[in-house]
């Protein structure tokens, strides 16, 4: 029975039909949007994924009635390459973007009635649009205010690509430029956490200049905020699967990749469990580690680069309390471990109560800590932070570990990420980890997909598609 799609990729000993044809290692955001491009291209894709679900790192679990995201997901208005993800797979309604930047900023320091701060926009073009928050930010002194307005001139005229500043940690950058630990904690932190997942003294200056050059000091609107009102397997399992499936992809879950060969004729075999696919282009779109065990002979001039990459961990913590507690959708924290907290009631599914995610990026410190010790510390500080929790039962608490969420932003990690092309014809590479210029985030993982895919239809004689490079700076 056919479905009108166009056929996959041979098995070994099928005959090979004609034009073009690509099989994409990794079913998560990367691996999804090489496949998506190269369909729209008319090239016939079949996606292998190991795990049983489509999302990667990005996906939902059930508990119980709960539908739980294994990690807050946001992004910004400036990630224009996952906003054409999430229009391509008919979701951007479902992941909307605030209006205006306005994050809550909590400080359990100061007295009650005087802990709260806002950083919000106006209207106006940059820097301007942050200066009458930056002005009234209650968690730091006039004089750091003012040290932080000349320190973000000064990165405004950093060049993120150049590889110098990749040499370089961005703590030692922001000391050098006036910048207290107060400020590093209660503003560059703040952002720079929760993005870079490391601290400033942990993370290249360049990575971290790209991060608040593009979200604070490009366009005013540029950090305005989105998260899905939905669980994040609806995104990136479920519609990307349905979009998968209308632009002719052949999907396999379940299906891990045991090795990938050049063959005489310069196609590709692609080893699975029972079987080989023979394809024109291979794209590998899994983790460096996982990327680098399957990698032919030659295919880098240094594959041992991609074991140096190393990784960072994002502890999140999940409690359920049987009433209300908190009327905002979320707030970031000084003063307490506790980083970022979100209301995921409705999105879980959740009718009576309400569900709390905390989010906890750069855990390399509690990442393994038990259950019944991070109850025994977070439970009190989210009563510190949040007076409606103190009268409420809590009702679950359990927590989810990404030991390696990310790949470490550490000053040196430039030299390492490779592009997307590789010295083997017909073999790319995708995933947050490569050379996007952005650090592991959703956008840095749509824009490696984007940047394998275009290399592969060069190769392999397809026009891009018009829509694929709508928005800018797309490879």
């Amino acid at each position: 029975m056919s479905d009108g799609s166009p056929p996959a990729p041979a098995r070994a000993g099928t005959p090979r039909t004609a034009g073009r044809s690509a099989v994409v290692v990794g079913g998560g955001l990367a691996g999804t949007t090489a496949a998506l491009a190269l369909a729209d291209a008319g090239v016939r894709v079949t996606l292998l994924e190991g795990r049983p679900r489509l999302g990667g790192l990005a996906f939902s679990f059930q508990r119980g009635s709960l539908t739980v995201d294994n990690g807050q997901h946001v992004y910004l208005r400036c990630c224009t390459a996952y906003r054409w993800f999430l229009d391509r797979i008919e979701a951007a309604a479902l992941a909307p973007l605030q209006d205006r930047l306005d994050v809550p900023v909590v400080d359990v320091a100061r007295p009650e009635g005087r802990r709260l701060g806002r950083l919000r926009r106006d209207p106006l073009p940059v820097p301007l649009h942050l200066g009458r928050s930056l002005a009234a930010y209650p968690h730091l002194s006039l004089a750091e205010r003012a040290a932080v307005g000349r320190a973000a001139l000064a990165l405004k005229g950093l060049d993120p690509a150049d590889p110098a500043l990749d040499t370089q940690d961005f703590g030692s950058w922001l000391a050098a430029h006036g910048q207290s630990a107060r400020a590093v904690e209660a503003l560059w932190d703040l952002v720079g956490v929760a993005t870079l997942n490391a601290v400033a003294g942990d993370a290249s200056l360049g990575l971290a200049a790209m991060v608040f050059k593009t979200g604070l000091l490009s366009d005013p609107g540029a950090a305005d905020i989105g998260w899905s009102r939905v669980p994040l397997g609806e995104l990136h399992d479920r519609l990307a699967r349905k979009a998968l499936d209308s632009a002719g992809v052949r999907t396999e879950v379940r299906t891990r990749v045991t090795s990938v060969s050049v063959n005489e004729n310069g196609t590709w075999s692609v080893q699975v469990p029972g079987g080989n696919l023979e394809t024109d282009a291979v794209v590998l779109a899994v983790p460096q580690r996982e990327a680098h065990g399957l990698l032919p002979p030659g295919a880098l001039d240094a594959p041992e680069r991609l074991l140096e990459i190393g990784t960072a961990p994002i502890l999140n913590v999940h409690v359920v309390y049987d009433r209300p507690v908190l009327a905002r959708p979320f707030f970031a924290a000084l003063g307490t471990p506790v980083q970022w907290v979100f209301d995921r009631t409705r999105a879980s599914g959740l009718r009576t109560g309400q569900y709390l995610a905390l989010s906890q990026s750069a855990a390399q410190d509690e990442i393994d800590t038990p259950v019944a010790e991070l109850r025994e510390r977070y439970l009190p500080e989210l009563e510190r932070l949040i007076p409606g929790t103190r009268a409420a039962v809590v009702e679950d608490f359990f927590v989810t570990r990404e030991r390696t969420a990310t790949f470490a932003p550490t000053p040196g990690v430039g030299r390492l990420r490779p592009g997307a092309r590789t010295k083997a014809p017909g073999l790319y590479l995708a995933g947050a980890w490569t050379a996007t210029g952005w650090p592991a985030t959703m956008e840095s993982a749509v824009r490696s997909g984007v940047s394998a895919a275009d290399a592969a239809l060069g190769a392999l004689g397809r026009p891009r598609p018009r829509h694929l490079f709508a928005f800018e700076e797309a490879a």
